[in-house]
């Protein structure tokens, strides 16, 4: 039978293969590999080792100790202020007014001339307050907020009755005083308005209670305000000798102690002073230190925590990050063990082993040295072995290889393998160290170091 005519047959066409479909299939294989191998491979990320340095320098916040003398009124009525606060009062010196009656109020208030303005001085005193605390201000503690508002509004009250009380004829009227009593100055002191309960405080009252801000109270002394009998009426700081305690563990104090003077820098304006150093610890192990002042007191005295900075000296060398720093083990040796030999004249040790017909034989072996004392070097652990028995140059004494020792070091790249190298510490924070430079077997300046010393092993090519 015929076939069939209308049928059509696909025609398949040869696989071509060339040689350009060669190489590019080659190459493609070749990419998928490397980036397979790069994911699931560790990188060695490289540092370059520089010079630098790190202060330990440590801020605090501290509470300030003063000797202060609350006075009390011995009547009741509404107080007016005459002293500016922050200012040394003398004996004698007219610090408040008590009006049992409240009439001097009024009685001020109907005479003004109209206009009652601050003079330059007052107006800088004013300035200068709010300045610091626009620059001191945080966030975080808003509740100061309330403290700068009640210390301006009895700034500028206080300001005004010490200017109206400029015209003592017409504050001295026999009508408006009659009910009026007088507050004098009873000792020296800086003049504050508030207390707190802390004025009392010694270092060896201190618990870490003291240092929470939520529970601690200030009240203000307010301007015309009433008042009763033994009331708190003002507050004189009577000596200018004063500290700041802050709270320290104890090893901080130790050191701190031993300096016993220490430079601390003032976070509100910078200032700087010399305090000494006096520590306690109290019964549940709270460790507290003093920083004694003979001077600058009247600046802060109406804070009672105040941010402080201890200056504590600062040590340069080669700054590396902690991520780079390792502990390795080495083999530990007496130095006559030691000997140059070979081609290269390297350093190495003379190795006792045995031939196939059991005969003992001595090899050099070359061995690098990555730190030394007086009588021992420390050893490469990758070529020998404990056990292993080395031969002490031109003796026949032995000495079997057992001590060891580890050593912190880092691991230099320069010549493209991990090359540890042995460091000192002279200081160390969180996230860098600094070490001393130009050591025997450590590192230099611009030596390269793996960045992340988990990432090698020793000996290892990098490939970065």
């Amino acid at each position: 039978m015929a076939g069939n005519p209308n049928k059509i047959t696909k025609y398949r066409r040869p696989l071509n293969l060339n040689i350009g479909m060669l190489i590019f299939a080659a190459i493609f294989v070749y990419v998928v590999i490397c980036v397979i191998m790069y994911f699931r491979t560790d990188h060695v990320v490289g540092y370059s080792v520089k010079e630098g340095s790190l202060s330990s320098n440590s801020v605090y916040k501290g509470i300030a100790l003063r000797q202060e003398e609350i006075v009390t009124s011995s009547n009741a009525g509404y107080v007016n202020y005459y002293a500016r606060e922050g200012e040394r009062a003398a004996v004698g010196n007219l610090i408040y007014t008590i009006d049992e009656t409240g009439r001097l109020s009024d009685y001020i208030q109907a005479n003004e001339s109209g206009e009652n303005s601050l003079s330059d001085a007052d107006l800088s005193e004013l300035k200068t307050e709010i300045t610091a605390f626009k620059n001191g201000f945080d966030r975080t503690e808003f509740s100061d907020v309330y403290s700068f508002k009640y210390s301006v509004e009895g700034t500028v009250l206080k300001l005004a009755n010490y200017n109206l009380l400029q015209n003592v004829d017409a504050v001295n009227d026999a009508s408006a005083t009659s009910l009026i009593t007088s507050g004098y100055a009873q000792n020296s002191g800086i003049v504050v308005y508030s207390v707190d309960g802390y004025e009392d405080l010694t270092l060896q009252d201190m618990t870490s209670e003291y240092f929470n801000q939520d529970n601690y109270e200030k009240n203000y002394l307010v301007n015309n305000e009433l008042i009763a009998t033994g009331d708190p009426v003002y507050k004189l700081s009577t000596d200018e000798d004063w500290s700041i305690v802050i709270q320290t563990d104890a090893e901080t104090a130790a050191q701190l102690v031993e300096e016993e003077y220490i430079e601390v820098r003032f976070l509100k304006n910078q200032y700087t002073a010399w305090g000494g150093v006096d520590s306690y610890t109290n019964e549940e192990g709270e460790t507290f230190v003093s920083l004694s002042f003979t001077n600058s007191m009247i600046t802060y005295c109406t804070e009672r925590f105040i941010d402080i900075e201890l200056l504590l000296e600062e040590e340069k060398g080669l700054k590396i990050p902690n991520s780079s720093i390792v502990e390795k083990e080495f083999y530990i040796v007496p130095k006559e063990y030691v000997t140059q030999g070979g081609n290269s004249g390297s350093y190495g040790v003379l190795l006792e082993s045995y031939d196939e017909e059991g005969n003992a034989v001595t090899e050099f072996v070359e061995t690098t040295i990555y730190q030394e004392t007086e009588t021992e070097y420390y050893l490469d652990d990758t070529v020998l072995r404990a056990g292993n028995y080395i031969i002490k140059p031109e003796s026949t004494e032995k000495y079997a290889i057992s001590k060891t020792g580890s050593l912190i070091g880092v691991y230099n790249i320069n010549k493209g393998y991990a090359d540890f190298k042995q460091i000192s510490i002279l200081y160390q924070n969180e996230e860098y160290a600094i070490v001393k430079s130009n050591t025997m077997y450590g590192l230099s300046v611009y030596d390269y170091i793996a960045l992340d010393a988990s990432t090698v092993d020793d000996n290892e090519f990098i490939y970065e």
